[in-house]
């Protein structure tokens, strides 16, 4: 069966450089499947959860924004997170939410602050999303 080289490169390092079966991206338009010989595209990507198949086997990470490059053997993605279950400090990112959602509150923000702010929660979301539903399964 043929395969897709999936590298997953992040401002701090190249996180994920594998052949893998199938990868699931949660894409800007919706949730993205994306099989060998895929049709090229290039799509913008959302914070939330990243599904890697390979051997039967599942990993998931959790993805900030970002943008990925699919062709038929290859799919390229920068993002600025990509974190496994594993890493994900659940207290960390529970107090990152709560400071996030109170800066939200603050009417004072500029449109830049806003979406900054906005972002931090999303990021947040999707680790804890990884985070929590994966113990639970």
């Amino acid at each position: 069966m043929p395969t897709l080289r999936l590298e997953i490169v992040t401002p701090d390092a190249k996180t994920f450089s594998e052949d893998v079966d199938m990868v699931t991206m949660p894409g800007a338009d919706g949730e993205l499947g994306i099989l060998p010989l895929h049709a090229p595209l290039m799509t913008q990507l959302k914070p939330g959860e990243l599904r890697i198949s390979k051997g039967g086997k599942e990993t998931v990470l959790a993805v900030g924004d970002g943008f990925a490059e699919v062709l038929p053997h290859r799919v390229s993605i920068l993002t600025d997170l990509a974190v496994t279950e594993h890493d994900i400090d659940e207290a960390a990112v529970q107090s990152a939410l709560e400071r996030a959602q109170a800066a939200k509150a603050n009417k004072d923000l500029g449109s830049e602050e806003q979406a900054t702010v906005e972002a931090a929660i999303a990021k947040s979301l999707a680790q804890l999303h990884v985070k929590r539903r994966r113990r639970s399964a």
